[in-house]
């Protein structure tokens, strides 16, 4: 078996999880939900190169499909991540009504 060359690495799925443990773990000193959507992003990839299949397949002839697909995955998440969030620190939550009314 040959050594994985520079350009074959990313086909590997293990690459893209180590790519997706690397950022998690960054993301504990960053603020925010900088970098979660991209390790999202980057275990999806991993987990479809893992399970392979058609699309499998595709991502592993393709750089550029799974780049896209990466970046796709990853801006999925990041919307959902701050969805699901709630108000980021330093915005304004607006009030309609006084509790004290009634």
């Amino acid at each position: 078996m040959e050594p994985a060359t520079a350009e074959a690495l990313w086909t590997l799925w293990w690459v893209w999880m180590a790519l997706a443990l690397g950022l998690g773990i960054l993301e504990v000193l960053a603020p925010g939900f900088i970098l979660l959507g991209f390790a999202i992003g980057a275990a999806f990839v991993g987990a479809l190169l893992g399970l392979g299949g058609p699309l499998g397949g595709t991502l592993a002839s393709s750089f550029t499909m799974t780049l896209v697909l990466f970046a796709v995955f990853s801006l999925l998440a990041w919307l959902l991540l701050r969805r699901t969030m709630g108000i980021r620190k330093g915005q304004v939550k607006h009030w309609d009504r006084d509790i004290n009314e009634d």
